[in-house]
């Protein structure tokens, strides 16, 4: 580089609007714009805060409050004395007032849903399943365990057994793209509600290494039995969810 030669210069946000937004969310907006435009993937570190606050001209009061905002939808990190960084995205989901696929969820927050199958298979009821799932002990189940990703990220493993006399044939299916919601109403399965319990653990070793987190890192556990409209128990699902990639939210109303 000669002597004279000069770094080159951040490329400029572009300029704030007019409109009645306040100036937090402008900013908000601006750096979320900046991270789609620069193609940043989760991980990726931002500028520090006086850079942050002197491209956008404004105080470090504004900036905190529009980073504070970014983090509470998920789309920014802060990792204390080392900065804000890209989050990893987060399954989102309003809760308990549906009954919607993994599948469906990405797709309505504009993410690519996949899996990794772990396991896929016929095996008989033990007399526990058999009980839940109102069959005789015996009965052919489909064992259905795949690591659930969004945008190539490990969100979630979901465990599940299925009646198989609902829908013969699953266990042919390549559940690395198939939805099981969209694969049971195809054949007429229609589901109808989910008795759900919810639950914070340490992921043991085997969880941690199919989320590639470290052992005893937090999950949430949501055990589910689903019903058909006939009241029937179709399946049996536990999906654990990794801590820092997911967000349960509801609505809460005074009575």
């Amino acid at each position: 580089m000669s002597a004279d030669a000069t770094p080159a210069r951040p490329t400029p946000f572009p300029e704030r609007g007019s409109g009645p937004a306040p100036l937090w969310a402008q900013t908000a907006r601006l750096i979320q714009d900046e991270i789609e435009r620069r193609g940043l993937t989760p991980g990726a570190r931002l500028p520090a805060e006086r850079e942050l606050g002197e491209r956008l001209d404004i105080s470090r009061v504004t900036l905190r409050k529009a980073l504070a905002h970014l983090v509470d939808q998920g789309l920014v990190t802060a990792s204390h004395g080392r900065g804000w960084f890209v989050a990893a995205p987060v399954a989102p989901r309003e809760w308990p007032n549906d009954l919607e696929s993994f599948t469906a969820t990405a797709r309505r927050k504009h993410m690519r849903p996949s899996s990794l199958v772990l396991h896929q298979e016929l095996r008989p009821a033990t007399l526990d399943d058999a009980d839940r799932l109102d069959v005789p002990a015996g009965a052919p189940l489909l064992r259905l365990e795949r690591v659930r990703l969004l945008d190539d990220v490990r969100i979630a493993v979901d465990r599940t057994l299925l009646v198989a006399a609902f829908a013969p044939g699953l266990e042919e299916v390549d559940f690395t793209a198939a939805s099981l919601f969209a694969e049971l109403h195809a054949r007429g399965v229609e589901l109808d509600r989910s008795e759900t319990t919810i639950e914070a653990r340490g992921a043991g070793p085997g969880l941690a290494e199919h989320l590639a987190i470290a052992p005893g890192s937090p999950v949430l556990a949501l055990d589910q039995t689903i019903y058909a409209r006939d009241q029937r128990p179709v399946l049996l699902s536990t999906v654990e969810y990794s801590g820092d990639r997911y967000r349960l939210r509801t609505t809460l109303q005074p009575r």
